[in-house]
């Protein structure tokens, strides 16, 4: 039987994914992964299936923080697998990370993103975090059963983190915050947030030098956590927004240095998207799987389902979609790895991964018809938390400019 821990797997160096190439030549193409990988992406596959599955439609039906599954996960060691292990965590890559999240949000999406919620704002103190820093915040997500979460967009700013309100002044060796957050994960649970604010006084002051980055403690005085929302989809995770007035900050809290903030923020999106994507896949394998499952028991006409010729050619576009996501995905963890961030590699698969999210489960609602529409039913819940994977983290279309903009960067380059 499989061992429930993940905390002494040692870092490893991540070969390809059945369904990735290599990037070695002489290797040509790898199709397996290593037993490290193996043993950690089972682990995640059996605590969702005993854990996660039994419990989704109970959560996504009261909205419930999923503590007892959080506890649970923390002693078997499927949370926090991104922290280094200086720190106490297992040292896992992006690319361990993107097996890990697939698995996890197969059985639900809301569950994984309130498991995976530490790993974005454990990035950017990762990139650009003191000796110092990354002991206390990294340290005491692997000793302690802790939220931390990342507070960068607002009510009037998402998309556009650039046109971020909330200011930090700066008096003496304090800073003094003002402002709003919107939309933040695990915030009515969190003990610290990463926050992003506006510290340059000059409106014309580029982003690359107008922000500053800050860990604020949740229990900071003019810190206050607001309702938690109710959303559509991945109900059991806490989005709740935040607001701060005249809420004083010690410049030791600056995180990668004044006026890198917004560079700091960018670079931790590089890093979470391929995780994002992984998660989006995990979705639309769990429809393609529920959709096939349920083709080869209804039957209409006579036959089952699956041989109609139209229900087939859906169940082989959602193949494709699973696929292709996956490939994507991957290639962008392993460059994240190897020292490439790559915001091209990274939105290409955050882009592919959220929209085939949200075919599959789409085609999975149809494919099963009026069962389909019903709770009863785990494509309806699919569905409904596909949705936000081509929304946060950057929408569909801001992941299409990004990618669009480094076509044209790397022809001009070309053209010089």
């Amino acid at each position: 039987m499989m061992n429930y821990s993940l905390k002494c797997l040692r870092v490893f160096a991540p070969r390809c994914h059945p369904s990735r190439l290599a990037s070695s030549s002489s290797q040509g193409m790898c199709f397996e992964l290593s037993d490290e990988q193996l043993e950690y992406q089972n682990l995640a596959r059996k605590f969702t299936r005993e854990e996660i599955i039994p419990n989704a439609a109970y959560y996504d039906k009261t909205g419930e923080f999923p503590w007892d599954i959080v506890n649970k996960a923390f002693d078997v060691g499927c949370i926090n697998t991104s922290i280094p292990s200086e720190y106490g965590g297992p040292g896992l890559g992006v690319f361990g990370c993107s097996l890990i999240a697939a698995e996890l949000a197969y059985g639900c999406s809301g569950v994984q993103l309130v498991l995976e919620g530490n790993t974005l704002t454990a990035s950017p103190i990762i990139i650009g975090g003191t000796e110092e820093q990354k002991k206390e915040y990294l340290g005491r997500l692997t000793s302690e059963r802790v939220f931390m979460s990342y507070a960068v967009t607002e009510p009037g700013a998402g998309s556009d983190v650039s046109g971020i309100k909330t200011r930090a002044e700066k008096k003496g060796d304090e800073y003094v915050l003002n402002g709003s957050k919107m939309w933040i994960t695990n915030s009515g649970v969190a003990e610290s947030f990463f926050v992003l604010t506006r510290t340059a006084e000059d409106p014309k002051t580029s982003a690359g030098k107008a922000f500053t980055a800050f860990m604020v403690d949740a229990k900071t005085p003019g810190l206050t956590v607001g309702r938690k929302e109710d959303n559509m989809g991945q109900r059991t995770s806490d989005t709740r927004g935040i607001t701060f007035e005249d809420a004083v900050v010690p410049k030791e809290n600056v995180l990668g240095g004044e006026g890198n903030g917004f560079k700091l923020a960018m670079k931790a999106f590089d890093r979470t998207r391929p995780i994002v994507a992984a998660a989006a896949t995990g979705v639309a394998k769990r429809a393609l799987d529920e959709s096939v499952k349920y083709s080869l028991q209804r039957k209409t006409m006579g036959v089952f389902i699956a041989e109609h010729q139209a229900v087939s050619q859906m169940l082989a576009n959602m193949a494709i979609d699973v696929e292709a996501a996956t490939l994507l995905m991957l290639r962008a963890a392993q460059g994240t790895d190897d020292g490439i961030l790559a915001p091209y590699d990274a939105s290409i698969a955050k882009a592919y991964a959220a929209d085939a999210a949200m075919r599959c489960s789409t085609d999975a609602v149809q494919i099963f018809g009026g069962n389909g529409y019903n709770k009863e039913y785990p494509v309806e819940k699919l569905m409904r938390d596909a949705k936000i994977y081509q929304i946060y983290e950057g929408t569909a279309q801001i992941q299409r400019l990004i990618i669009a903009r480094e076509i044209l960067m790397k022809a001009k380059m070309m053209n010089q």
